[in-house]
């Protein structure tokens, strides 16, 4: 076992944290109060990434790292609690993959194949894209587009060239680029993590200028195509229901775009005293858990309408 600290980014920011090294994985600490052991870069590792989680409980323990709970998933397609830990399910979004036309016809709603047929009605094309500076150039200009991303601050506007490769350099060797292109300019990007026969989207964003065309729409339908060729069984989009907030703005987009809800095994084992006690009473979840649920939706529908209005101010001072 190693001890160093190595850098991550959040939300979109390069920032070194503390990390031990067992069996090649780097395990990251985070948190304040209280601390948090998790796999750097866990949702996108390759296959079952824990052979022997009680060998590394045993070492997070008698190493004493400073840490209060150990947590770790499964993967899809393994949605069966393999270990007899304090378990929690997490939601996960992914398209089964049968073909391409099975998507098409049993998941998709009629208004997303409206949007799909729409795209190219319009004029925009998918094109797979070599990793490279040219790609790293029209990153920049799609990050750039808009302050505001998925109605929050867009944490990659005005990023340098350096910094959006930095950003990208991960896992490259086993991606896939797909740009959605009008009039020769890439309008938006998808890109795919593969995972085995898994595939993993990263990053699918659009220039909101261009969003009349659908660009998400096709850069989705070109993916699931991209999957059946590959002989992928998932296409995996992050998670469906995000905390108690069932109506989330992307957890629609999701649904109309064919994901489907999963429910995969998550594990939180306590390392210290403070890390049971915090999974006895729910801490470990967060002070949202313990908000009802009538004002976590008010607060759910003040923080859109706040969202929406910051979006209409933006794009008003952007002709």
């Amino acid at each position: 076992m190693k001890k160093a600290f190595i850098e991550l980014s959040i939300r979109g920011v390069f920032c070194k944290v503390p990390a031990i090294f067992i069996d090649d994985l780097a395990i990251i600490i985070l948190g304040k109060f209280l601390k948090t052991a998790t796999i750097k870069d866990e949702w996108w590792l390759e296959g079952d990434i824990i052979c022997d989680p009680y060998k590394i409980i045993d070492i997070l323990k008698n190493e004493n790292i400073g840490a209060d709970i150990f947590v770790f998933s499964q993967k899809l397609p393994s949605i069966e609690p393999k270990y007899n830990f304090h378990m929690e399910w997490s939601s996960v979004a992914a398209i089964p993959i049968i073909s391409y036309s099975d998507w098409w016809e049993n998941y998709l709603p009629q208004v997303t194949r409206k949007n799909v047929r729409r795209a190219f009605r319009r004029g925009v094309v998918v094109k797979r894209i070599e990793f490279s500076d040219r790609l790293i150039e029209a990153i920049v200009r799609l990050n750039n587009s808009t302050p505001i991303r998925q109605r929050t601050r867009n944490v990659h506007y005005g990023k340098s060239f350096e910094a959006v490769k930095k950003d990208y350099s991960d896992f490259s060797n086993r991606s896939d680029y797909l740009g959605a292109y009008f009039k020769n300019e890439m309008i938006g990007l998808l890109r795919i993590i593969y995972q085995g026969d898994i595939a993993n989207i990263m990053q699918l964003f659009c220039m909101p200028q261009h969003n009349d065309k659908r660009p998400a729409n096709t850069l989705i339908a070109s993916a699931v195509e991209l999957c059946e060729n590959k002989k992928i069984k998932h296409l995996v989009f992050g998670q469906y229901i995000y905390g108690r907030n069932v109506k989330a703005p992307l957890t629609e987009f999701k649904r109309r775009n064919g994901f489907v809800e999963y429910l995969v095994p998550s594990y939180y084992i306590p390392l210290t005293g403070k890390g049971r006690i915090a999974i006895m009473l729910d801490m470990h979840r967060g002070i949202q858990f313990f908000i009802p649920d009538k004002i976590m939706h008010l607060a759910f529908d003040v923080r859109k309408w706040i969202k929406r209005k910051i979006n209409r101010e933006t794009h008003s001072d952007n002709p």
